[in-house]
Formats: structure tokens, C-alpha cells, sequence
């Protein structure tokens, strides 16, 4: 058996012993029904994994962002839910994989016409030809050829004048690359179809030796005049042309020389074949014995390599996107603090306290979701202090927790000044929340700038690459009058 198909079937073994073993693990009911028994094995493999290899999942980065993105929710219900959805996707990138390695190498396999004793099956008349990419190993050389296979012969209907038309046409059809029949150079085009005419011609040189019935030419010694004689059929109507040509030496190596007296012994030996279901190939040549063997196109290995490395590729990218999720939810803390401290410092200017001021910005945040608004990581942060204080938790702390969630320097000096208001005391709250606007305010017009000097920078390129086209657009014009 092929090796990639001992490969699928030990995957294969391996996974239906996995979902076995899984089959009593509860996944989420989220997602695709397809995925769902991937989840189950890597939710096995996950908790065998904790048991036998402790520190294997035990990445403090990782640990860190998913508590940042998800606050408030489980640690230990986030990392499991992230290694596992990890690991599924993994698992099923893996697999199909497999399963595509093993289909392209079915489908290898199917074209492969040439049997293991040298015998190639023909087709019925109504699929064509087919063309066979075969490998003889002659001796110490290796050779390849592509040959037709041709169907099997059958009769058709005839016309006289369809005929008599394609004999006008007929010394014009084979000359090839040849300027006449009278000097003969190089390959004769001797099919047994042409495009143009739908008759079936067969050929008979009167020197094979120098020109092959298939239109070959070998390396005479000199010129030569040869005879061809076209049998023309066509249905029930038959005709015999004859075709005087002059064959002059091509010139040809003997590697060449071998290689087509091997492929006319090939033709040859099909067409002996040609009413007959299969065709033998031949044995030997000139005492030497020939090993036959199939160029197929075989990507099965490349496409399982390929699935393994994407299986791996996922595993290793999906902590990166992890972090990139962070880093796009604390830029978009950044943009929003600027707006939450306005409206901190607006509500308590407007006689509001501060827990106050947390509720009603959280409570039009709510009601912004309800109609189709999109969330927001900052309101988001604010509503779940505002949770915290209905749940009993004392303002002081919840601010803290608010900052330290946040994990950003403005968030944490926000939250530093309400706790202080709330320990101390302090007339001049309204003031320094409008400070602190203003400070917010300065900060997000220079991040700004930034970006768009960043901005600037990335469009460097496109303008030289359209600057460049630009001048190919004018220069090559007037390059061309000159």
C-alpha cells in the first residue's frame, strides 16, 4: 500500500479513537456541527495534557490578555476555553489535510491507465484519446514518451466529396515545417486525423528506415526519395494517394536517432493493437530488456505536508492574534477615554456623584447596544463597574478595579482620582476631572498627528510605484517617435 495511504489510516485510527475517548466531553453548542467532535478530542487532549504535562499550557502572556479582553469572566474558564478552540482548529486543519492528501493521490491513481504487466486498457470510441505519460527504462537510460491511446476502431458513414477535398488539401497538411515535399528537412505531420477533415488516414512510407509512417524523419546519408502512400477513408468511401518526397539528412544525434526509432517501435506496436481492448507494451528492444512505468502527477504528499504545516501554522498564530486583539482593544480604550472623562466631568458638573455619573453613562451605553450599536471595550469596562457596585462591591474598590483592568496609564490615574475623592474628600474634584479632560483631549490630538504621519509614510510607496507608471506612460511614447 502507497505510504500516504498508511499515513491517513493511521490518522484516521488515531482520530476515531480520540472521539471515542471524547465522546463523553461537553463542548460549547456554539459554532458548526462539524467542529463540534474536534472540540470534544482537543477538550481530551487538553485535560490529559494538564494531568501529564503541567506547565504545557502555562503561558503567562497569553494569561494576561485573555483576562484584559474578557474581563470580569473565569481565568481558568478562559484559558481552557482558548487552548481548546486551539487545539479543534488545529485537529480539524489536520484532517483535512489528510483527507485531501489521500483524494489527490486517488485521484493520481486513477489516471494511472498503465498496468503493472505493461498493458494499457483502452477506452470506448465515445471518450477519445487519451494521452499517456509513460517512462521506459531501457538498460541504463531512462526515457519518457507521451503517447496517444487511441480508442477502439469503428466504421462510420462516408462522403465522396469531403474526400476528394481533403486529397487537394493533403500535401499542404503534412508539410510541417517544410517549405515543400520536394525538400523534405524535418517531421512530415502524418496523423491519422486532421482538424479540418473528419476522415482517418493511415500512412506507409516505402523507407520507414528514413521516413517513418508517422512522418518521423532519420538521419539518411544522403537524399533519398521516398514514397508515402495515404489510405483515406471515410465511412464506406475509400482512397489511396500517392505522395512522392525528397528526404534530405537532418542531421540528428544518436540519442536522437534512439529515441525515435524507440518511439516509432512504440507506435508501431500500437497500432498493431488497435482493434484490440488492450495494448501490450513491448518487452524489449534489440535484445535489451524495457521497464514501462506511469508519469502521473502525484501532489497527495505535498498537499498532507501542506495541511500538517497549516495545523501548526494555526497553533502558532492564533497566541499572536490573540495579542493583536488586545493591542486593537487598548488602542480603542485610548480613543474613547478622551470622551468618558468629558462626560464624567459634564454629569458631576451637573450635580451628579461620581457613582451616579457611572450609571448613567453606562446606562446609555445599554441602550445605545439595544439599538444596534456597536460595542465598546471602554463602556464595556464601565458597565461592568457599575455591575460590581449593584453586586455589593464598595466604590473604592470598584474604580481600582476599573483601572486595573484597563491596564492603561490614563485609566489608572482616573481611577486613582475618583478613590482619592472618595477617601479624602475633595472640593476640587470637578476641577481636576476637567484637568483631566483637557490633558485627554491634548493626548489624543498628538496620537492623532501620529497616525497620520504614519499614514503619510505608508503611501510613500504606491506614489513612487504610480509615479513610476506615470513616466513609463509619458516616456515610452515619445522614446518610440524618436
Amino acid at each position: 500500500m502507497e505510504r500516504l495511504y498508511w499515513i491517513a489510516l493511521t490518522l484516521a485510527g488515531c482520530f476515531l479513537i480520540l472521539l471515542f475517548l471524547s465522546r463523553k466531553e461537553e463542548v460549547p453548542q456554539e459554532g458548526t456541527v462539524l467542529l463540534r467532535p474536534f472540540y470534544r478530542m482537543a477538550m481530551y487532549l487538553y485535560k490529559k495534557s494538564c494531568l501529564w504535562f503541567p506547565k504545557m499550557f502555562a503561558s503567562v502572556q497569553v494569561e494576561m490578555d485573555l483576562r484584559q479582553l474578557h474581563p470580569g469572566e473565569p481565568g481558568e474558564y478562559l484559558k481552557t476555553a482558548y487552548y481548546v478552540k486551539k487545539a479543534a482548529l488545529c485537529l480539524a486543519v489536520a484532517a483535512l489535510g489528510t483527507l485531501l492528501g489521500a483524494a489527490a493521490k486517488f485521484a493520481a491513481e486513477n489516471q494511472a491507465i498503465l498496468k503493472e504487466d505493461g498493458t494499457i486498457t483502452r477506452t470506448g470510441y465515445q471518450e477519445g484519446n487519451r494521452e499517456v505519460h509513460i517512462i521506459a527504462d531501457y538498460g541504463q537510460r531512462q526515457m519518457d514518451f507521451r503517447v496517444e491511446v487511441e480508442p477502439r476502431l469503428l466504421t462510420g458513414e462516408a462522403a465522396e466529396e469531403l474526400v476528394e477535398a481533403f486529397v487537394r488539401e493533403l500535401p499542404g497538411l503534412i508539410l510541417g515545417k517544410n517549405e515543400s515535399l520536394q525538400k523534405v528537412c524535418s517531421d512530415l505531420l502524418l496523423s491519422e486525423k486532421y482538424e479540418s477533415f473528419p476522415v482517418a488516414v493511415e500512412w506507409e512510407s516505402s523507407a520507414p528506415g528514413v521516413l517513418s509512417n508517422e512522418g518521423q524523419l532519420f538521419a539518411p546519408q544522403e537524399a533519398q526519395q521516398v514514397e508515402l502512400r495515404a489510405g483515406i477513408a471515410y465511412g464506406d468511401c475509400e482512397r489511396t494517394v500517392l505522395l512522392q518526397v525528397t528526404v534530405e539528412p537532418p542531421g540528428v544525434t544518436e540519442e536522437e536517432l534512439l529515441y525515435r526509432e524507440m518511439e516509432e517501435m512504440l507506435l508501431q506496436s500500437q497500432s498493431e493493437s488497435v482493434l484490440s481492448e488492450t495494448w501490450k507494451l513491448p518487452g524489449e528492444w534489440r535484445g535489451t530488456g524495457i521497464g514501462w512505468r506511469q508519469s502521473v502527477e502525484d501532489n497527495s504528499l505535498a498537499l498532507w505536508a501542506a495541511g500538517m504545516a497549516a495545523a501548526v501554522m494555526v497553533f502558532l498564530l492564533l497566541d499572536r492574534d490573540l495579542h493583536e486583539q488586545l493591542e486593537r482593544r487598548k488602542k480603542s480604550l485610548h480613543r474613547e477615554y478622551s470622551e468618558i472623562v468629558h462626560k464624567l466631568a459634564l454629569f458631576v458638573g451637573a450635580g451628579m456623584t461620581i457613582r451616579g455619573a457611572f450609571q448613567k453613562i453606562a446606562g446609555d451605553y445599554e441602550a445605545k447596544c439595544r439599538g444596534g450599536g456597536k460595542k465598546s471595550p471602554a463602556y464595556e469596562e464601565i458597565l461592568y463597574t457599575c455591575r460590581e457596585l449593584r453586586s455589593g462591591v464598595s466604590e473604592a474598590l470598584s474604580y481600582e478595579h476599573f483601572g486595573r483592568r484597563t491596564g492603561l496609564q490614563e485609566y489608572v490615574r482616573l481611577s486613582t482620582l475618583l478613590v482619592q475623592n472618595l477617601k479624602r474628600g475633595s472640593s476640587t474634584l470637578l476641577e481636576r476631572l476637567r484637568d483631566e479632560a483637557d490633558k485627554s483631549a491634548e493626548e489624543r490630538l498628538q496620537r492623532s498627528k501620529k497616525l497620520g504621519e504614519e499614514a503619510g509614510t505608508k503611501l510613500l510607496v504606491p506614489m513612487v510605484l504610480m509615479l513610476a507608471v506615470v513616466m513609463a506612460v509619458i516616456m515610452i511614447p515619445a522614446l518610440s517617435n524618436m
